[in-house]
């Protein structure tokens, strides 16, 4: 059986951090447990209670968010608690039982968005879904890593699915109009939610989207600074959009920068016009004299 690891991870609160995975925890979106009490499904939630320091436990695909009372710092344990995590998860045993979970029903929101992309339609949800973002290309892909992607691609029209942490991106055929289809698509990504089915079967193993994570500190100087701006300035307008754009490589003799176009990017007419006039602009204004040309690479 494959070794789990547990990766650190700082959040916008310090008051949580999370501890995430590279497996699968949970198929069927999120969970929030407010107390031990919130908890009997989930005998390592109960577990993590215990410990006199936490306050609030969320659970994700792939991913574990722990809120912390004041009473300690995070550097204090956070090492104590990944230590934990993966010895339970390397145990085989269930996080949650969500067998019995499936019985209660969410209140879930569904909603769409136009994108800048024609052929794309956003659709965003209150419920959590990845910690991983996640493109398929295929049924095939879908069979492999997402019930839910498989059962989308049961509509005719849908050419490719882009799952990210709390909305759905499709790319369709031209054989019909957004207008004349997103309603019937909505109410069933909207139903499969509230029915608690699995989102996500499995992670690929090679995370192309995760590129600037997984290998940032093998990154050089430039190339650590583009990986930061990328996040910090371009990411959160392009999610807005549903699409998403992740670092590929930097070429320090040519100051050629590549980058990877997900979702509602990939393949956008205006995407290149974007890449120019905004990130492109960007980098050379933020990084002076070390940036010649930003390339688009579509997932």
């Amino acid at each position: 059986m494959k070794k789990i690891n547990i990766n650190i991870e700082n959040t916008t609160n310090n008051t949580i951090i999370k501890f995430v995975s590279d497996s699968i925890i949970v198929n069927k979106g999120s969970y929030e447990f407010n107390n031990i009490d919130e908890a009997k499904n989930a005998t390592f939630v109960q577990q993590l209670f215990y410990l006199p320091f936490v306050k609030k436990v969320f659970i994700a695909a792939n991913f574990i968010a722990i809120q912390r009372y004041d009473i300690v710092a995070w550097e204090d344990v956070q090492e104590e608690v990944k230590t934990q995590i993966e010895a339970y998860l390397n145990s085989g045993k269930k996080v949650i039982n969500e067998e019995n979970e499936s019985s209660k029903k969410e209140a879930i929101e569904v909603y769409a968005e136009v994108t800048p992309n024609p052929s794309v339609m956003k659709f965003g949800t209150n419920k959590a879904l990845t910690q991983t973002d996640i493109e398929l290309k295929n049924i095939e892909e879908a069979n492999q890593f997402s019930p839910l992607a498989k059962a989308l691609f049961n509509f005719p029209f849908v050419k490719e699915i882009f799952i990210s942490e709390n909305y759905i991106s499709i790319t369709k055929y031209d054989v019909v109009e957004w207008n004349e289809v997103y309603h019937e698509v909505r109410t069933f990504i909207r139903t499969y939610l509230q029915d608690n089915k699995v989102i996500l079967s499995e992670i690929p193993e090679k995370k192309a989207i995760q590129e600037d994570k997984i290998l940032i500190e093998n990154l050089d100087e430039t190339s650590t600074k583009i990986v930061e701006i990328l996040e910090e300035h371009i990411k959160p307008a392009v999610a807005s959009d549903g699409g998403n754009i992740a670092f590929k490589s930097y070429n320090s003799e040519t100051k050629q920068v590549n980058v990877i176009l997900q979702g509602a990017c990939s393949g956008c007419p205006s995407s290149i016009i974007t890449l120019k006039n905004g990130i492109e602009a960007l980098l050379k204004e933020m990084l002076p004299n070390q940036i010649n040309e930003v390339i688009a690479i579509n997932g």
